[in-house]
């Protein structure tokens, strides 16, 4: 049986930042990373964006060069998967039948794709972007002459995916099944925002929409429409599911570990189970940022800023973790920053002109700023971001003065 001082499973952001930080904290012990893809770790958000639209080649998007994990003295196991855990024994058994031993364990797999368990959803040309391989599938299609094409999901995968593919000439139709955009992240101003940019674009941009099923092509292989709740048939010669995630935690949790929406972490990502971490995207952890709900958050300075804790811990340095939560979204010219969560917001105020393609949508509890969305308003979400930190209560006229800057609100 192999063995590592530390067993990383995960080979994505939070698990490549993990074996980086353990060398920067200088661990000398043994590291193995144990993925499910054949591929050194990679960055993902490029993958519905810039890859997809060929501004950049796959070798662009590697977080470090395959040569550093060697000089780094990495051991990488790719296209493995664990299928289960045993925490008494400090062994992992993977997919080919082989054991892995560990001293200690970090648990950084993300999630799968949330699959729709409806007729025709097993068809060829229905695909989820969330890997290399996904996004290759598509662009083969596309290269292929694949043009009209239907993205079911209204959040960030479903709207960048239509943003890069109506710019390369395909006819895209989107359906979200609740009434606006990024219902579950953004406020109103904000998905109005959004949703008329892409139809100004182009976009068949439809909410409150009930998907029945895909059709295929008579031979029941390939995808040719989505066939709606109402009768009505969208043609499609391929359709993009981006509904989110479901946590890639079911070993853990056959082992033991607490949790239910992914597995759940203290304050220094230890799980219920000796010896084992988790981070990203699977972590559900107390957030002092959410007004201290216990959550998820899906995004890469979370995965980054968990990997960088756990490492620390492991090396005797370990402190809570208590990093400021940010996000992105690049769709056509527009650059939205995030900073900050903005669940039970009870107020917004809007600063700039949303026609202007320019502004901002400050989010408040009880006149306290809890997050801001910045669309091509880069000052306001790094001056932004320290309202947040300061748990400022601002006066909400100057608040809403675009012209004047947050920095002097402080």
């Amino acid at each position: 049986m192999e063995k590592a001082d530390v067993v990383i499973v995960g080979a994505g952001h939070g698990g490549a930042q993990c074996a980086i930080a353990l060398r920067q904290a200088g661990f000398e012990g043994g590291i193995a990373v144990i993925g499910r893809e054949p591929e050194y770790p990679y960055e993902r958000p490029p993958l519905s964006k810039e890859y997809f639209a060929r501004e950049k080649t796959f070798d662009r998007l590697y977080i470090r060069p395959p040569t550093f994990w060697a000089d780094k003295d990495v051991t990488f196991h790719l296209g493995k998967e664990v299928t289960a855990v045993d925490p008494s024994a400090h062994a992992l058994t993977l997919n080919d039948g082989t054991t892995f031993g560990y001293g200690k364990l970090v648990w950084a797999t993300g999630g799968d794709p949330r699959r729709l368990s409806l007729p025709g959803a097993q068809l060829a040309g229905v695909f989820a972007v969330r890997t290399r391989q996904d996004c290759d599938l598509l662009m083969a299609e596309v290269d292929a002459g694949t043009r009209d094409i239907v993205v079911i999901g209204g959040g960030y995968i479903g709207l960048e995916a239509a943003a890069v593919l109506t710019k390369m000439g395909c006819k895209v139709t989107l359906l979200e099944a609740l009434p606006r955009v990024l219902a579950r992240v953004a406020g109103e101003k904000l998905s109005a925002f959004y949703e008329k940019e892409h139809r100004d674009h182009g976009v068949d941009l439809r909410t409150g929409v009930v998907v029945d099923s895909f059709v295929d092509d008579g031979d029941g292989d390939k995808v040719t429409g989505v066939k709606l709740g109402t009768g009505e048939v969208i043609p499609a010669q391929a359709v993009i599911v981006g509904i989110g995630i479901v946590p890639a935690v079911a070993p853990l949790i056959a082992a033991g570990a607490a949790g239910g929406n992914g597995v759940d972490v203290d304050e220094l990502c230890r799980t219920s189970l000796p010896d084992v971490y988790a981070i990203g995207d699977c972590a559900a952890f107390v957030c002092a940022f959410a007004g201290g709900q216990v959550m998820r958050v899906e995004s890469v300075q979370n995965a980054n800023d968990m990997a960088t804790c756990v490492a620390k811990d492991i090396c005797g340095q370990g402190a809570p973790y208590h990093a400021f939560p940010w996000f992105w979204s690049n769709q056509f010219d527009l650059r939205l920053q995030t900073a900050g969560i903005n669940v039970g917001y009870d107020a917004t105020v809007v600063r700039g002109d949303p026609a202007a393609r320019s502004f901002s949508v400050v989010y408040l509890r009880e006149g306290k700023v809890l997050a801001l969305d910045c669309v091509n308003a880069t000052k306001d979400y790094v001056q932004g971001r320290k309202l947040v930190e300061a748990g400022l209560t601002p006066n909400l006229t100057e608040l809403a003065d675009a012209e004047k800057p947050l920095k002097e609100l402080l």
